[in-house]
Order: C-alpha cells, then sequence, then structure tokens
C-alpha cells in the first residue's frame, strides 16, 4: 500500500501535464482508461482525477473506480449502481424484483436515476427477493451489461452541475439474469450499506488529484500543493479500510471537511476564468448526501463512545 501511494504521488507532483480539455464523455472515459495502471482502485481514482479537466470528469472517474472497489469484478469496467426509486433508496423503498425461472432469473422495475446512463458499460441494480420472516425486504444485486435485452435506459435532462455527466432512467422489464450475475452476499449490507463511504473517498481522491493537477498547471503556492497532497495521503488509507468500521467515518468526515474548503479557497487562486466559473457551478456537488454524511457521524460516534 504505502509504495503504491508513494508512486501516485509521485506521478501527480512530477509527471508530464495532461492536456487541458476533455471534449465530452466519450474522451473522458478514453482518458481514464488511458491513465497509469495501478493494484488499488484508490491510486487509479488519484491519477484519473489529476488526468481530468474539470471536477465532473474526476467525479466520473472517482465514482467508477468506487464501483470497482465495491465489487472487484467490475475493475477496468465504466460501471453504475442503480438504486434509486420513486420512494428513495432505503431498504424497504425497493420494488424492483428478481424472480426465479428455471435455470436463470428475472428482473422487473424501474430505477429513477443512473449515473452515467447509456455511457456506463454495466449496471449493478438492488433488486428484492421478498419480504422475510421479520416483513424485512430482502436485497440482492444483479450486474447486467447495459445492452441486455429487455433493459431500456432512458437520457434525463443535465442537471444544474457537473451537467457533462450524463444520467438516466432505467427500465428493466423481465430482464433476463444468469445465476453467476446475482452477486453474492447481502445486497444492503454488503452493497448499498458501504458505497456512500466507498463512494466519498474515491471521488474526493480523484478531485484532490484533480486539484493538484490546477495546482502545477497554474502555478499556485507551494504549501497549497503541499496541503492537497496531504489530503490525498489521509485519503488513501481510508479506501483500502472497511468502509463499515466507525473510526473510518471519523476520519473521513475531516478528510472531507478539509477537501471542500481546500476547493471554497481555490476560487481564489491562480485560474482561467472558464475554470473558476465551472467550479463556482459545481460547488453543489460537495453538498451532494451531506445529511446522510452528518448522520454516519452521528452513529460512529455513538458506536465508538456509547
Amino acid at each position: 500500500m504505502g509504495s503504491e501511494l508513494v508512486q501516485v504521488l509521485r506521478h501527480v507532483l512530477g509527471d508530464e501535464l495532461p492536456g487541458d480539455e476533455v471534449a465530452g464523455i466519450d474522451e473522458w472515459r478514453a482518458r481514464h482508461e488511458a491513465t497509469p495502471t495501478y493494484a488499488t482502485t484508490i491510486a487509479k481514482a488519484i491519477a484519473a482525477g489529476f488526468a481530468m479537466d474539470r471536477f465532473g470528469y474526476a467525479f466520473a472517474s472517482g465514482y467508477v473506480e468506487a464501483m470497482g472497489s465495491l465489487v472487484p469484478s467490475l475493475q477496468g469496467v465504466a460501471a453504475a449502481l442503480c438504486a434509486t426509486e420513486k420512494g428513495g433508496a432505503h431498504p424497504r423503498t425497493i420494488t424492483t424484483r428478481i424472480e426465479a425461472h428455471e435455470d436463470h432469473f428475472r428482473v422487473s422495475g424501474e430505477k429513477g436515476f443512473v449515473t452515467l446512463g447509456a455511457h456506463a458499460q454495466e449496471l449493478v441494480v438492488v433488486v428484492s427477493e421478498g419480504l422475510d420472516d421479520h416483513d424485512r425486504n430482502r436485497l440482492k444485486m444483479v450486474r447486467l451489461p447495459t445492452a441486455r435485452e429487455g433493459l431500456s435506459l432512458e437520457p434525463l435532462p443535465p442537471t444544474p452541475f457537473v451537467p457533462e455527466i450524463p444520467h438516466a432512467r432505467l427500465q428493466l422489464d423481465g430482464v433476463f439474469v444468469h445465476r453467476d450475475e446475482v452477486l453474492p452476499g447481502d445486497g444492503y449490507d454488503d452493497y448499498l450499506k458501504p458505497f456512500r463511504t466507498v463512494e466519498d473517498v474515491h471521488v474526493h481522491a480523484a478531485l484532490l488529484g484533480h486539484l493538484v493537477q490546477l495546482g502545477r498547471r497554474h502555478g499556485w503556492e507551494r504549501p497549497v500543493v503541499n496541503e492537497t497532497v496531504s489530503l490525498i495521503a489521509a485519503a488513501f488509507p481510508l479506501a483500502l479500510a472497511d468502509p463499515l468500521d466507525a473510526a473510518v467515518h471519523v476520519a473521513l468526515t475531516g478528510v472531507l471537511a478539509r477537501t471542500h474548503a481546500l476547493v471554497q479557497r481555490a476560487r481564489e487562486l491562480a485560474l482561467p476564468d472558464a475554470t473558476r466559473a465551472r467550479i463556482e457551478r459545481d460547488l453543489p456537488l460537495l453538498g451532494v448526501a451531506q445529511k446522510a454524511r452528518v448522520r454516519r457521524l452521528e452513529t460512529a460516534w455513538n458506536r465508538l463512545m456509547p
């Protein structure tokens, strides 16, 4: 772990700067795939964030690497988690159903918000097997290629911030599912519950990699770059720890707070007007799911110091 952290730090601090513009989502994926190969998803997220020209594409890189961390077989694949339905993403609101059919399964339902939309190569879909003896939803995860028959993705309008990242509504009409496409374990405990933490650390590490690139490109004072790199070093081991550990949640809260403060500060540093305007536009990205993070931190402290 230590050697790979040093390796990616040397990359973002000393290697050649990437091109200064990503023309669109297809070029984002090509540039993401062209970044150096690492054994860990967190190192790839940092390097890919460094390669991008804006927060939106750095976010996308952190997101797909978070998916690869959650489901290791998806490493190197642009995958998206599909959880949100009309009632939200809470376990009890999931109505998309999986049912056995001879030697396979069929899935039917709708998901309202899929990051990357049709530009995802594979989807990881939260489904319900029905209720258990205590009337709790029994959740599983299924992995589906976006080209599967019966699966359709309807593009959604661009969001006000990071509009470069497409989103879509997913419809599943009796979609065929191979038995080995049903992921092992519990859909909530093993996937949905830890993903917020996994996503947070990977996305913010990618944003930090991007900030190092901005600092080098535009001549920021070295103490600012030093601080950015120290935050990368703090985030790196958290991505390799248990995402359900309360101590990880406390430490991650500190890293996120310092990262958000650094982004706010970056608006006052040397930047082209277009880059500064994009940062201003995309600041709401940092506040997404903030209420969930507050609850996560409170729960963590209660577990550590009841």
